[in-house]
């Protein structure tokens, strides 16, 4: 019998995380696997191959697979952009070059900002005559002749993949799409992006960055979303999963790739749609977390999800992820909407090192999975994070429950160089480099909390990653957060969230218009129009028309702003007056005052969205019975013990080992106590405890004694 099992696959860095779920049984299975940097579709179809295993299943009984790819977040971040060509409205070549007043770190350090690189290099910069107003209408005839003398120039400059954004396109795409006609005729090798259809949405500069960044990441996501599919299919057909069943072709497996807005689409659409993917992995970590949270009874929550590279932290307010159009990746500025996730370069693989003046510095650079950290034992001679952990004995000697050792004498001795080179102790250097990164960890939180004016004493943290739990009590002792969640197999956090998306699209029309001069006869007709679209791109997602949900929000300002609030639209007639009413009300929340009261400040409307929604049976997450009920007991005392150092000044302590798998609801663990699982380790330090719930999370807490 053929059984509905849905697969969530995360790759990242250095392991690629694989979480199984069983419709008819509600049985969920978590594995990992070494991610294998050289060809991703390696670890990918090992995960698929180690999960059936688990479950005693074949490639028949998949029902589809969810996937969060870093593929282009990644080449963002090492700025790994190839040739590109950029195509405006002629007289605003230097768009790009003019872009905004935007210095890093605050003007005091202006003075040593150096303007990046553009995207695209000045000289591969066209422009092609004719002109739309704001409304649409045509000022100046699009030229044709124009158009196939920038198209032949680029062909005979060899650049392939372009990006088109003509001044108004938001209002009227008639220009942009005739470009891409005379495209296709003059040079139809070259990949192409329109700013219409990327993001209609007005403010010129940032729509074209983000339909540059759309077309720079375009070939790269659409090789390796084609690889995994033709792999995954050679896979099925080869007997490796089972699913060649009756010697004709194999069954199709659905294939979704997770998007920076909180959905997945599939990966058909996706290759059309690559800059909605920038965010990919992190945004499913964050709505694991944000399920997982909101079972366990937790409303305001921050994620802080730790992988081999990096950190990614986010906040979750009545189990919704704050979104956002202001993103970024790297240096580019990205509009579409996404999960507001902030990233630092503290992850497992990490690298410590010394700075010019002789200072020690942790991050941004990892060495990643291939050669990895030097313990891994494959090359690598920098000492990272997870060297310091191991040489502290905070790490067990090994990764994944055994099936990765790792030569704790090789970390000892790289930690011991580089402590020399500082003047320092081994143990005093080891310990620095954790906090070193437990304060990057917490900035990052900061930035999603205190400037955003958010308390982050009022939230829990929920850690998860295979590194995210490491530093939870230094976190918790830096920000005086009172509590701390570990979700059960955190290092699959990632890929569990891509059981619990589903598939979304985001459309959006700019309509300004002050308050009192809205039409709303207008405005519900373009809201039907986004509508439309968001139901014809579900019914081509598979979804029926009873199963299509739809949201719908606007950006709001008052007038003589430059930046909008975003604020819910209730289904049915437009109730401008409501609106009206949220936006104060979310405009006093963030900024901590309204115009509400005064006459003279107009409201202004200037985005219009839509998102469409195609939901997806999630997985349960089970509550269990404790033995003799939930009365708070001691964990046995463990037999086993390891030396671990959680203060350099006081040296190593025996420190009791408690194995996950043997915790049951309301088991409690006073520090110093260490906690492992097959994905991850939990030290608890001295002065913390660490309580199990119905649900098998560890709550962290501070010790009352």
């Amino acid at each position: 019998m053929t059984r509905r099992i849905r697969i969530g696959i995360d790759t990242g860095g250095t392991f690629t995380d694989v979480v199984a779920f069983d419709e008819e049984s509600g049985e969920v299975v978590t594995t990992k696997t070494p991610s294998t940097p050289g060809n991703p579709a390696d670890g990918f179809l090992a995960g698929i191959d180690k999960v059936l295993g688990l479950l005693g299943a074949t490639g028949a009984d998949i029902d589809a697979v969810s996937h969060g790819t870093t593929v282009a977040t990644n080449q963002l971040l090492e700025g790994k952009v190839d040739r590109l060509g950029f195509v405006t409205t002629e007289g605003y070549e230097a768009m790009l070059e003019i872009a905004r007043q935007s210095v890093p770190d605050g003007y005091g350090n202006s003075y040593f900002w150096v303007k990046p690189e553009r995207i695209v290099p000045r000289h591969l910069v066209q422009g092609v005559g004719g002109r739309l107003d704001f409304t649409g209408s045509e000022v100046r005839p699009f030229d044709e002749d124009g158009a196939r003398a920038v198209a032949r120039w680029f062909r005979d400059q060899g650049v392939n993949t372009l990006g088109v954004c003509f001044l108004h396109a938001y209002a009227n795409p008639e220009h942009e799409e005739r470009m891409r006609a005379v495209l296709a005729e003059e040079h139809p090798d070259a990949v192409v992006s329109l700013s219409s259809e990327v993001l209609r949405e007005y403010r010129e500069y940032e729509r074209a960055m983000t339909t540059l960044v759309d077309a720079a990441v375009k070939p790269r996501l659409s090789a390796y979303v084609s690889n995994i599919k033709t792999r995954l299919g050679g896979y099925v057909r080869a007997g490796a999963l089972g699913g060649d069943t009756g010697g004709g072709a194999p069954r199709a497996i659905p294939f979704y790739v997770m998007k920076s807005n909180g959905g997945v689409l599939s990966a058909d659409e996706v290759v059309h749609q690559p800059i909605t993917t920038v965010l990919s992995g992190p945004a499913a970590g964050a709505l694991g977390a944000a399920l997982i949270a909101e079972v366990a009874g937790f409303d305001r929550v921050l994620t802080s999800d730790g992988g081999g590279t990096s950190t990614d932290v986010s906040v979750v307010i009545d189990g919704e992820p704050t979104l956002t159009t202001e993103g970024s990746v790297g240096a580019f500025p990205s509009k579409i909407p996404m999960i507001d996730v902030v990233t630092v370069g503290a992850g497992g693989g990490s690298i410590a090192w010394l700075s010019p003046e002789g200072t020690l510095k942790v991050g941004p650079q990892s060495a990643g999975a291939d050669p990895g950290p030097i313990c891994y034992g494959k090359g690598g001679t920098e000492v990272t994070i997870t060297d310091a952990h191991v040489f502290l004995g905070r790490i067990p000697p090994h990764l994944l429950g055994g099936e990765i050792p790792l030569d704790v004498d090789a970390a000892r001795a790289g930690v011991e160089a580089l402590a020399g080179k500082l003047g320092l102790g081994p143990e005093a250097c080891a310990t620095g480099i954790l906090e070193i990164s437990a304060w990057n960890q917490a900035n990052a939180l900061r930035q999603v909390t205190v400037k955003r004016g958010l308390d982050v004493r009022d939230f829990t943290l929920v850690t998860f990653g295979g590194s995210g739990s490491l530093l939870l009590c230094r976190l918790m002792d830096v920000l005086g957060i009172p509590t701390v969640l570990v979700p059960p197999n955190p290092g699959n956090v990632s890929a569990f969230g891509l059981l619990t998306v589903d598939v979304k699209n985001d459309y959006v029309r700019t309509h300004v218009t002050l308050a009192d001069h809205l039409d709303a006869a207008a405005v519900t007709g373009i809201y039907d129009d986004l509508t439309t679209q968001a139901a014809a791109a579900l019914a081509k997602e598979g979804f029926a028309p009873e199963q299509h949900q739809f949201a719908r929000t606007a950006d709001l300002r008052y007038f003589g702003q430059a930046f909008e609030v975003r604020v819910p639209v209730a289904p049915g007639p437009l109730d401008p007056a409501a609106v009206a009413a949220a936006f104060h009300a979310e405009h006093k929340a963030l900024y901590g005052y309204d115009f509400s009261t005064d006459p003279t400040q107009q409201v202004e409307w200037v985005n219009l969205r839509v998102s469409g929604v195609g939901p997806i049976q999630r997985p349960e997450i089970k509550r269990h019975d404790g033995e003799g009920g939930f009365e708070a007991r001691s964990a046995r005392t463990s037999t086993t013990v390891r030396a671990v150092c959680f203060e350099a000044g006081k040296g190593y302590v025996e420190t009791p080992l408690h194995q996950r798998r043997d915790l049951r609801p309301s088991t409690v663990i006073t520090g110093p106590a260490i906690v492992e699982e097959f994905g991850s380790t939990v030290p608890i330090h001295p002065g913390f405890e660490v309580r199990v719930d119905e649900y098998l999370n560890l709550i962290v807490t501070r010790s009352e004694a």
